[in-house]
């Protein structure tokens, strides 16, 4: 899954040094979701591997929304820290609103009141953790990684297709 993430992010954004500088917030995500599951005594089971894939998933598309808005500003001003710091600043909003939104709808999960609850908590403690770490990473870490990772890179895109303005024209 990994791969093909990583395959359609180089697609997407036709760099490989970008998707290795989305899929960098993945290890945090793992880590917050093992630190709360020892918080609060869980074990891995399959519940709490899908807590970690469902992570993941919104961590990709938090760091992808930072990403994309950095990689514009980056091409305009042709400074990767700033304007992945500038991104950060004006993406802070909706990540941590998805944050919170995820956290509120897995607190009851996570909790584990009801019949059965205790088999299905440790997916929500398993997203909790994973989203706090995500959250962190997303905001401070990616930017000073896509910051290192893009200083040196072009501004001019490398893209065939006709309709980009900044493509390179064979004649």
């Amino acid at each position: 899954a990994v791969v093909v993430i990583y395959l359609m992010l180089s697609a997407t954004f036709q760099s490989f040094r970008v998707s290795w500088v989305i899929l960098s917030t993945v290890p945090f995500v793992i880590v917050g979701a093992l630190v709360a599951l020892n918080l609060t005594g869980s074990t891995l089971n399959l519940q709490s591997y899908m807590g970690m894939i469902m992570s993941v998933g919104v961590s990709i598309a938090n760091a992808v929304l930072l990403i994309s808005n950095a990689e514009t500003i980056r091409k305009s001003s042709n400074d990767a820290l700033g304007a992945a710091i500038e991104a950060a600043k004006l993406r802070i909003r909706p990540i941590v609103m998805t944050t919170l939104a995820m956290v509120a709808g897995m607190l009851p999960m996570a909790i584990g009141f009801g019949e059965g609850g205790d088999q299905v908590s440790p997916l929500g403690r398993a997203v909790i953790g994973g989203l706090i770490f995500s959250t962190f990473s997303v905001l401070i870490v990616l930017p000073l990684v896509f910051g290192w990772v893009q200083k040196k890179a072009s501004i001019v895109s490398n893209s065939l297709h006709p309709e980009d303005e900044e493509s390179i024209h064979f004649v």
